[in-house]
This record gives structure tokens, sequence and C-alpha cells, in this order.
């Protein structure tokens, strides 16, 4: 209990502290008609800057290009992969985005989604003793992704780092921190984590990124939304919504941060947007690739006369090639529904 009300106390100081930013790139006059795409390699991240014209006609003013290691950083070359864009092709996009009024945010994916079947990322590849489950489950089985430890004392020197670089090269005035999905968390054989209340082990670390960008950065801070779910409470399942007790680091952070709140069947409610909006949260829902399910969580979400309901964000998890975005029925439904000129 001492470490919550810690934890609480911390996040409400610095809420109180920094300032609000506007609720949209236009200052509040229009809603957020965003796109999530993958721009992991200098191949996609080009791709993308071909498209960002047919996204701004379409209606799109918003991207959100989750990079991760894709990317040369120069502070830490070891954690860049093969493929992975530079300095001069972060430029073009920027400057394309620029041109058709678009606000451009990248995506840093921290403490979850370590790894991907077999295959583990960069960080913890070179730092494995980052990982929160030291030495276990080899070849990744058992087990859906890996998670650094938010307890290791070096690891958020070298994240933060990270994240400077991306600030700098994207000039970015925002920053999403992933934080979806979290399966491996308080870890029994961590060291540092066993027997710690999972719920203030997420907030803890979702604090650190809140203290580095909001705080010192002077940005504004995006996270996925499902961890702070009570799935005892809300009926989505473990998947988007949390069954591993980390729901109650929702009391535990800055109201300033946004919580795009992912939810990808069809509903007759999503009952975590009114929930995220009482606690004081901006929300920006997320739809996939089912148009049924986009169709209804845009929908539900338009009900809502609330300047923090900011709009809608369409991801796309593979399921539509870059070339063909334009043309995404659940994007092309969700930027029309909250276009102003069709309000």
């Amino acid at each position: 209990m001492k470490i919550r009300s810690i934890l609480l106390a911390v996040c409400v100081f610095v809420s109180v502290c920094q300032p609000q930013q506007g609720a949209s790139p236009e200052g509040g006059k229009e809603h957020w008609r965003g796109v999530h795409v993958g721009i992991g390699s200098g191949r996609a991240l080009e791709q993308l800057t071909g498209v960002v014209g047919e996204l701004s006609a379409l209606g799109v003013n918003v991207i959100v290009g989750e990079i991760n290691y894709g990317y040369q950083y120069k502070s830490h070359p070891e954690l860049a992969r093969g493929n992975a864009s530079g300095v001069e092709q972060i430029k073009k996009l920027l400057a394309e985005c620029r041109r058709h009024k678009v606000r451009l945010i990248p995506q840093f994916q921290c403490l979850g989604h370590q790894s991907w079947s077999k295959r583990t990322a960069p960080l913890l590849t070179e730092y494995p003793q980052f990982d929160e489950t030291p030495g276990k489950y080899p070849n990744n089985d058992g087990i859906y992704c890996r998670s650094w430890c938010p307890l290791h004392p070096q690891v958020n020197k070298i994240i933060f780092e990270l994240m400077d670089e991306l600030i700098e090269v994207f000039e970015a005035d925002a920053m999403h921190v992933g934080l979806d999905e979290v399966f491996l968390i308080g870890d029994e054989d961590c060291p540092r984590c066993k027997g710690k209340s999972k719920a203030e082990l997420l907030a803890k670390a979702i604090n650190d990124y809140h203290k580095h960008l909001v705080g010192e950065h002077k940005i504004e801070m995006l996270m996925w939304g499902d961890r702070l779910i009570d799935a005892s409470k809300y009926n989505y399942g473990k998947w988007e919504a949390s069954a591993n007790d980390t729901a109650g680091a929702i009391d535990m952070i800055g109201k300033d941060i946004i919580i795009c709140d992912w939810h990808y069947e069809p509903r007759k409610a999503y009952e975590s947007v009114p929930m995220f909006l009482e606690k004081g949260f901006r929300v920006w829902p997320a739809s996939w690739k089912k148009p049924d399910a986009a169709k209804a969580f845009v929908d539900y979400s338009r009900k809502f006369d609330n300047e923090r309901m900011l709009g809608h964000l369409n991801t796309t998890w593979g399921a539509v090639a870059m070339k063909d975005l334009a043309s995404f029925e659940p994007l092309k439904y969700a930027t029309k529904s909250f276009n102003k000129d069709s309000e």
C-alpha cells in the first residue's frame, strides 16, 4: 500500500503540474481520424510515404507509425534491425505528412511484445538480463510475447535513449508507448518483481515513461488501454481486458495520457469508452479489419458528446497492404464518420 500511495501522489503531482495539450491536431476543432501502421523497415516506411497524399484525401489527419527497432539508432546500433530505416527516409515521410497536414506520431512498443513466435526482439537478444522471465521459455515456447523487467535498474536508460532519438528525428510532439497485451509481469522467477503487485508494477512503468515524455520532453503520451480494463467487470476477455491483475494501475497514472481503447469485434456497447472518460482520460477508440465491428465501434463512440472522446483510430496489423490503405473499408467508414464536413 505504501508503494501504491507514493505512485498515486507522484502521478497526481505530474498531472497537475503539466499543461494539457490540445485535444486534436487543430487545437480541438477536428476529431482525430487516424490510422496505425507498422513502419519497422525502410521499405515499409517508404511505402507509407507514397500514400500519405491518398490518406489525407480520404480524411486521415493522424498517422501512428510503429517503428520499434526499425530505425538505425546511433546510441545503440546493436538494437537496429538489419532492414531499419535511416534519417533521410524518415525526414521524407515527415515532409510528406506536413505537406498534407497529417500529424505523424511514432510508436515504440514498451514492456511487452518483446518477441514474436520464436524470434526475440533485439533488446532482449542483446541484453537478456532485462528479461522478466530470465532463462525461461526456450525458443519462446509456451508464451505469447516476452516482456522486459520494469524494475531492472538499467533498462530505462537504454529505452529513453532510443525514445530521445525517435523524438528528435520525427520532430515528434507525441509518442505512443504501446503497452498492450502485457501478460508476463510480476513473474515469480524475476528477482526484482516476485511477489509485487502487478498493478503497481505496470503503473511504475507507465509513470516512468510519462515522466520522461510528458515531464521532460513536454510531448503527449499515448498507450493502448487493454491492461487498464478489469476483465472481471467488463466482458471483453483476457486479450481486450486484463485478467492478470494489472487493471488497478488505472488509478495510479496521469490522466493526461491518451488511451487508445482497442476492440476488434462487433458489440452492442463498448463499456470501456465511458469508463475511461469518467476516469478523466482522453480516449481514442481503435478498431481493426472487420467492417461490421469498426462500424459498431465508430457509431457507439460518436454518441459521446465529450471533448475528450478524440475520434477514431484504425489499426491494420497486416490486414491491408500499404498501397491499399486508402481503400480499406473500416478506415473509409471511420474517416467519413468523424470528418467535420459530414457532421
